[in-house]
């Protein structure tokens, strides 16, 4: 019997989400962010959250949204450099950050959802992400020891997804998207188009559904451009 893990929107996806979680955030830049879901996070106000987010948005939009009302406590990202709210929090020490390099990053949210609790890594050793660390020597290299990141929720954004909960990512939305999907206690995917189940290739399924428990088909996505870069039209003056 096929099982649906469909739910009517955001504001049903969002059910259950309280003040204090600690939640993941997929998506890279502004590519693959959980639109939808962020904007049911503000509407909810929830606050003295932990966002785990390789980005922290932009100051009117993604993350940022959060930011703005004060609804986040801690961020433990990567890439933080787009964001001026941010910055003037964490200057002023209304908010906990804690910087760690992209892909220890990356691999700290994969582990979670492998089940691997710790892990060592060259990466960071000598300078303050090592602070506190135990640190072992490997092939004559010193690693540092990194725990495994978990999440109450994860919020995940998906280009194509079915009834059964299985995502398709598309491009640069892969690069968090799916270790986060793994690694949430209650997995919502947001999707921009939901198909029913079956109609999906299984070699293109880049989440099984087995780790998402909530699926909606959001609305109105913006889709913005951290720095938009452009150049100038080829014409035959300047050809």
């Amino acid at each position: 019997m096929a099982i649906s893990k469909v739910v009517t929107g955001s504001a049903a996806a969002c059910s259950g989400v309280q003040s204090g979680m600690t939640l993941m955030l997929g998506g890279f830049g502004l590519c693959g962010i959980p639109e939808c879901s962020i904007v049911e996070l503000v509407r909810l106000e929830v606050n003295d959250l932990t966002c785990i987010s390789n980005n922290a948005g932009v100051d009117d939009f993604g993350l940022g949204l959060l930011l703005q009302k004060r609804q986040i406590r801690k961020m433990i990202s990567s890439y933080v450099g787009e964001n001026y709210e941010f910055e003037s929090q964490m200057l002023s020490g209304e908010l906990e950050v804690d910087l760690i390099p992209q892909g220890s990053l990356a691999e700290r949210c994969r582990a979670g959802g492998a089940g691997i609790p710790a892990f060592y890594t060259p990466a960071g050793f000598g300078t303050e992400v090592a602070e506190g660390k135990e640190v072992r020597e490997f092939n004559g290299k010193p690693h540092i020891l990194e725990s495994a990141l978990t999440a109450d929720f994860a919020f995940v954004k998906a280009w194509k997804g079915d009834t059964a909960g299985n995502l398709v990512y598309k491009a640069t939305a892969r690069n968090f998207n799916p270790m986060m999907a793994m690694a949430g206690k209650i997995t919502i995917a947001e999707v921009e188009e939901l198909v029913p189940e079956g109609t999906l290739n299984p070699n293109e399924i880049h989440t099984p559904g087995i780790f998402v428990q909530r699926i909606f088909q959001g609305q109105g996505y913006e889709k913005r451009i951290e720095q938009r870069t452009v150049r100038p039209r080829q014409t035959e003056s300047n050809a």
